[in-house]
């Protein structure tokens, strides 16, 4: 596997763009992604403007890294209500938030016991240690 297999999700961001909302007639898009790597490291790094890290789940199993935020529709609605009740009503919002979940195959050289995840400023890091790559075994040959 090489490193390119980090990108596996490219197809669902470029059809994510022309995808049509069936709730708000707006298209739909998952959240952008950088991946930088080092000769020790790999880091992920997700824009989520407006979210926070309880609004965000991170899983790792096996060698496939998912990360998922609920549909944020009923805040949208509270907001509406709240407007509602102060005698308010929106004449214009174009300020939607829609749930999402990407997944990436990650490559095989991952310490899955090193990643760690941070947020700030609306962005998501990511932080993938690599492994320590074993020297190849020197075999001896018997003489019989």
């Amino acid at each position: 596997m090489n490193e390119l297999s980090l990108f596996n999700s490219l197809f669902d961001d470029v059809m994510a763009d022309v995808t049509p909302s069936v709730i708000y007639h707006a298209p739909v898009s998952s959240p952008r992604v950088d991946v930088l790597e080092d000769k020790d490291s790999y880091t992920l790094e997700m824009e989520l403007p407006g979210r926070n890290e309880n609004d965000v789940n991170i899983e790792l199993h096996k060698d496939v890294l998912t990360i998922e935020s609920v549909n944020q529709e009923k805040t949208e609605k509270k907001d509406e209500k709240e407007a509602k009740k102060e005698g308010k009503k929106y004449l214009l919002k174009e300020r939607r938030s829609c749930g999402f979940q990407r997944s990436f195959t990650l490559p095989q050289d991952i310490d899955s016991e090193s990643v760690t995840a941070n947020f700030k400023n609306g962005v998501l890091t990511i932080q993938m240690q690599k492994k320590a790559i074993e020297a190849p075994k020197k075999i001896m040959i018997e003489a019989c």
